[in-house]
């Protein structure tokens, strides 16, 4: 395990990992795979779609993928999946972190890891999985592509590039009418941004830990 990693243990019993670089955890502490299922699958009502479309902010270590290509394939109903990731993290690290999830013995899951570290395509079962390190500020996003958007960064203390109204116009720009975007961060200065892109707000009950997260819906 590289040096700048480390893996801990949540209370759900999954796995988070800490960047002594960006000095963060990539999930929740107090359940990761929780709020993978809560915040993101659940917020954006994917795993109600019959066919999503998902564009992941920030793919870390694959948890809201892995998680999302279970509720699919379980509902047998086709993904394609568009994730961004500026800076990927080691496969070996993905690979340990999510090794206790219910999925990660999937042959999915296990291609994902032999091409990581580089931009790719991969398609396999229905299910379509693209991924992009590139950063999403500069990158030309496919327009009212999305169903879902998962808006999974650091924190905007760390990386306010991906929280601000221009990104946020980018990503509304790239969903379908009548789709969701979801985040962790219930921050003024990120519901701002979304109001300011057109989204209509919706705050959640948080997770222990933390009182409220955001979704946001794109008017029909």
């Amino acid at each position: 395990m590289p040096d700048d990693f480390s893996i801990h243990p949540t209370p759900d019993g999954s796995s988070t990992v800490y960047s002594s670089r960006y000095g963060q955890y990539y999930h929740s502490t107090h359940g990761a795979l929780t709020q993978s299922r809560v915040v993101y699958l659940e917020g954006t009502q994917t795993q109600l779609h019959p066919a999503p479309k998902v564009l992941e902010v920030g793919f870390g270590m694959g948890l809201n993928f892995l998680t999302t290509l279970r509720d699919a394939l379980e509902r047998g109903v086709s993904l394609h999946y568009i994730a961004l990731e500026f800076d990927p993290a080691p496969a070996e690290v993905l690979e340990v972190t999510l090794s206790n999830h219910p999925f990660a013995a999937n042959g999915i899951w296990h291609d994902v890891l032999t091409r990581w570290g580089e931009s790719f395509t991969f398609k396999r079962d229905g299910v379509v999985l693209e991924v992009v390190c590139e950063d999403v500020t500069t990158l030309d996003l496919p327009l009212e592509w999305a169903t879902a958007v998962y808006l999974d960064g650091f924190s905007p203390g760390v990386n306010p590039e991906i929280w601000t109204l221009e990104t946020a116009q980018k990503l509304s720009r790239t969903m379908l009418p009548g789709g969701w975007l979801s985040t962790y961060s219930a921050a003024g200065a990120v519901k701002r941004a979304l109001e300011g892109a057109g989204l209509e707000i919706h705050k959640k009950p948080g997770m222990r830990g933390k009182r409220e997260f955001i979704t946001a819906f794109k008017p029909l």
